[in-house]
């Protein structure tokens, strides 16, 4: 019972994780990356879509995202979503494809975006902390049951802290080398 709680709560803190760095991926550095376009939407024949389901998004230039549709009647609707997307980008439709230049940061909004991932990660350990309360109750859930002794709920509580604080250390490391990509340039 126990070894199915821990391995319920690490799988949760897993998701957890990954779902903290696939955050901290769409904030944007001074790079151009098609993942800053993951989280726009475009209205194609009536329903919101992903970008990536009608375009195909490259990076050719450190500085350029070249959005490449696979239908060209659906320029105007993707340069529409990118612009309502707020990501602060200006593409350009030449007809064929959408160039966006990717600004230099400005020092503000370097702070800003260190702020965000700040949030971010804050969420996420916030998330890890909730499971490994949710894992403790049912450990504690077990012990009154009388289902387990004293001793193997304190063993159980030991791991269980051991796995919060691996998947906290991961997010902290994350957060650090993400915070190391925003300021420098």
């Amino acid at each position: 019972m126990i070894e199915d709680i821990l391995k319920d709560a690490e799988e949760r803190m897993k998701k957890s994780l990954e779902n903290t760095r696939h955050e901290l991926l769409t904030i944007r550095t001074g790079r151009a990356t098609p993942t800053l376009l993951d989280g726009v939407k475009v209205e194609y024949y009536g329903s919101m879509v992903p970008l990536k389901q009608v375009a195909n998004v490259v990076a050719p230039e450190a500085r350029l995202l070249v959005v490449n549709p696979y239908d060209r009647s659906a320029l105007p609707a993707i340069e529409k979503a990118i612009i309502q997307a707020n990501l602060g980008l200006n593409p350009m439709n030449d007809g064929n494809v959408i160039r966006i230049p990717i600004p230099p940061l400005t020092e503000e909004r370097r702070q800003e975006l260190v702020k965000l991932a700040h949030k971010l990660c804050e969420d996420g350990r916030i998330a890890v902390r909730n499971i490994r309360r949710d894992a403790n109750d049912m450990v504690k859930d077990l012990k009154k049951d009388h289902e387990i002794s004293e001793d193997e709920a304190e063993v159980a509580f030991e791991k269980i802290q051991k796995l919060t604080d691996k998947y906290i250390d991961e997010i902290n490391t994350m957060l650090k080398s993400k915070e190391k990509e925003l300021l420098e340039e």
